[in-house]
C-alpha cells in the first residue's frame, strides 16, 4: 500500500509540476549532481546485470553488484530535488525503474519520501 501511495506522489509530482507556471531556462534543465546519480545507477545496474550472466562467476559476486546498484538507486531516491528539472527527471527516471518492478523496497519508499520534506 505504502509503495503504491509513493508512486502516486511521484507521479502527481510530475503532473503539478507539468501544469505550474513557467519557470527560468535554467531551473528546467536536470543538475549534474542528479545527472551523476543517474549515470551512476545506470552503470551500476548494468555491472549487476553483466555480474549475474558472467560465466564462472559466485554469488558474493552477485550479492556485491547488486548491493552497488542499490546504494546507487537510494541515492536516487534521497536526492533533494528542489529545481523543477531535478523533480520532473528524478520522478521521470524513478517512474521508469518502478515499471520494470524494482523500486520495491520499504527503504526505497522511506528515502523517497524523505527527500520532500
Amino acid at each position: 500500500m505504502l509503495f503504491h501511495s509513493g508512486c502516486a506522489v511521484v507521479a502527481s509530482t510530475v503532473a503539478a509540476n507539468g501544469h505550474s507556471t513557467k519557470a527560468p531556462r535554467h531551473d528546467r534543465q536536470p543538475s549534474n549532481d542528479l545527472f551523476a546519480l543517474i549515470e551512476a545507477h545506470k552503470a551500476a545496474y548494468a555491472a549487476f546485470g553483466k555480474a549475474v550472466h558472467k560465466r564462472g562467476s559466485h554469488s558474493r559476486d552477485h550479492i556485491e553488484a547488486g548491493r552497488e546498484e542499490e546504494r546507487a538507486l537510494l541515492a536516487i531516491c534521497a536526492y533533494r530535488a528542489v529545481k523543477q528539472g531535478d523533480r520532473l527527471a528524478k520522478a521521470r527516471y524513478l517512474l521508469e525503474i518502478e515499471a520494470r518492478g524494482e523500486l520495491d523496497l520499504p527503504e526505497h519508499m522511506q528515502a523517497l519520501l524523505r527527500s520532500t520534506v
